[in-house]
């Protein structure tokens, strides 16, 4: 089935068949494979995008129900103010060890501080629940949302 998806801010066309997971649409038919494939079943968060602005799991989410919603994938979450920061704090503080989570752990942050500029502890373990990083780096991830939400911009 003909699709036409507004993914960064541009029109996406492309033949899929309505109830194929999001993610499979950007990584295998779009190319856009920063978005990544963790678990299958919206537990790991590694397949986090931004659909009207809210973090949502890419994997379980089928094309045909985001008609007229706008997409953000990784690609471009640097494109909003919340989204920059965000990326420029993982960098500053080295927060990646194998990077395999960054993407989707990077989005449910730029997610949280576009809603939560000023966010404590508990809106932090919030947004990041269901976010798992095997290599731990959560003590590196709290500081850069921290870091970032520290230099928003007025």
């Amino acid at each position: 089935m003909a699709t036409t998806l507004t993914i960064n801010g541009e029109q996406k066309s492309f033949e899929a068949p309505p109830e194929m997971p999001l993610l499979w649409v950007l990584r295998d038919i779009l190319g856009m494979t920063g978005t990544k494939f963790g678990c299958g079943i919206a537990q790991c968060g590694a397949c986090t995008v931004h659909v009207d602005g809210k973090a949502v799991r890419s994997c379980v989410l089928p094309v045909g129900a985001l008609r007229d919603r706008a997409i953000t994938t990784i690609e471009a979450v640097d494109q909003s103010p919340a989204g920059a920061r965000v990326q420029k704090a993982w960098l500053d503080l080295e927060v990646v060890q194998c990077g395999y989570c960054q993407s989707g752990q990077i989005m449910s942050a730029a997610a949280l501080l576009a809603t939560t500029p000023n966010p404590d502890d508990a809106d932090i373990d919030a947004a990041m629940a269901g976010n798992i990083c095997r290599c731990g780096t959560y003590v590196r991830i709290r500081e850069a949302i921290k870091q970032a939400a520290s230099k928003r911009q007025s």
